[in-house]
């Protein structure tokens, strides 16, 4: 349902939608017609984070709601989350906070009702029944509050959509989409074009599909701006190649373009606000073929020996950062699902940050936390380099031990960005493995909201 309908600035009589922390909820009583006090107390409302009372009105009929903010200290202290179960659980009417938001708590309110919003109904035949809307609080950036859900939407229906109807070529066409509604430039490489623009180890990881592999490359904004440039890992299935994943690892490899589909969401929203900046895109985009022992000579001249076929993502990244770094942009970003390391570390919820700037770590980490959009900080440890060593190419990609992979996995990738002022590398799961109000479990748009945040402040 479009956030038009969902978020309004106008339109019928609207019911009041209270907020109300553990703290505040006996001087909100004390305000209440004895009628509202005997059915919060009948219901035994103490005010908990996410519970939400529908409140009956004299014609039996929703008359109002409140929703409990738990022990937060301040109402204006809330965060999209607190909102973001709200219009699945509340009646299908239209609300209007009855509680007075500065406006940043206002911003994070909208965002979390629309974020909350989100359905994936593409393989559903049923019709839906009608959804609750929201009267836009007062002094809310709704400009941001829109691209913001656009952006995240756009990701989670890319993340969603499993890989028979989602390739190499559905992948690229988004990326020719957003391009068009934003007057990019867009142009796809694939198959042969690979290997004639000297991308090889792209070409080489998706040469066994029928479904060839491509690079999309999205160009925006002026010139004499400062340069950012995105790169994002597309792999649309990952079964693992000839070292086969076992059957259970394969079940949600569908989300293995999930960097892909985040940096086409960050792209979205960089272009939809009017960034003050150049921006390029580079998603690589492929299935999967080559073999154990193989050695690949890569776009930077390196060679690197196959010691393992699952360890894909990192190859198809090295060729798109070196074409990236050549350009010495002012920053250079990549995301990838890339490493089972990385969750096993910091678990589903925080991506790892890896870069050489301790200064563009810091400020990631500031945005993440303030746009509720956390990633965390992690050592690129240089005593580790040598593990990914080769006899008879100049690297290997991967680690003869089991041990920090996904430290190791940016080293490598830290071998192909020489020239760029600043690199961050993000190693996400664009995954939400658990229900939660407003993160149903499927894909997550993870990193957006705070590199947005990151680009503005350092760019303006």
């Amino acid at each position: 349902m479009s956030s038009e309908l969902l978020l309004t600035e106008a339109g019928a009589p609207a019911r009041p939608l209270w907020l109300v922390n553990e703290a505040g909820l006996a001087p909100w009583l004390e305000q209440q017609p004895a009628a509202v006090v005997n059915w919060v107390r009948a219901n035994n409302f103490q005010a908990e984070r996410q519970r939400v009372l529908v409140l009956p009105g004299e014609d039996g009929q929703v008359g109002a709601a409140v929703l409990g903010l738990g022990p937060l200290r301040e109402i204006d202290e809330l965060n999209l989350w607190h909102a973001a179960g709200l219009s699945e659980r509340l009646p299908g009417e239209q609300y209007r906070l009855a509680s007075v938001l500065r406006p940043h708590a206002a911003t994070q309110f909208a965002l979390g009702w629309l974020v909350g919003s989100y359905r994936i109904t593409r393989y559903r035949s049923a019709g839906q029944a009608p959804r609750a809307a929201l009267l836009a609080p007062p002094g809310a950036d709704l400009e941001y509050v829109r691209a913001a859900a656009e952006a995240t939407t756009l990701a989670r229906d890319l993340i969603n959509t499993p890989a028979n109807d989602l390739g190499p070529g559905e992948l690229a066409q988004a990326g020719f989409d957003l391009a068009a509604r934003f007057g990019a430039r867009c142009r796809v490489l694939s198959g042969a074009e690979l290997d004639a623009q000297n991308y090889p180890l792209i070409r080489a990881v998706g040469a066994g599909s029928a479904r060839e592999p491509c690079l999309v490359d999205l160009r925006w904004g002026q010139a004499d701006a400062p340069r950012v440039t995105l790169v994002g890992k597309g792999v649309c299935f990952d079964s693992g190649g000839l070292d086969l994943k076992p059957g259970a690892a394969m079940l949600l490899m569908k989300k293995d373009m999930g960097g892909a589909a985040c940096a086409l969401a960050l792209a979205s929203l960089l272009m939809k606000l009017n960034a003050p900046i150049q921006l390029r895109v580079e998603n690589s985009v492929d299935a999967l073929s080559y073999r154990p022992g193989d050695i690949l000579r890569s776009r930077k001249g390196l060679t690197v020996e196959i010691g393992n076929t699952d360890a894909e993502g990192r190859l198809v990244l090295a060729d798109a950062l070196a074409e990236a770094d050549a350009e010495s942009p002012d920053l250079l970003i990549d995301l990838a699902t890339l490493t089972g390391a990385a969750r096993t570390a910091l678990g589903p919820e925080l991506p790892a940050a890896y870069s050489p700037d301790e200064s563009l770590l810091a400020s990631a980490r500031a945005a993440g936390e303030a746009t509720c959009d956390p990633l965390w900080p992690m050592p690129l440890w240089a005593g580790y380099d040598d593990e990914f060593s080769s006899r008879i190419a100049d690297i290997g990609n991967v680690s003869a031990g089991p041990f920090a992979g996904s430290i190791i996995a940016a080293l490598f990738l830290k071998r192909f960005v020489t020239t760029s002022r600043a690199w961050l590398h993000l190693d996400l799961y664009a995954w939400n493995p658990k229900e939660r109000p407003g993160r149903p479990v499927g894909a997550e748009a993870q990193c957006v909201r705070a590199l947005y945040s990151l680009i503005r402040h350092k760019f303006g």
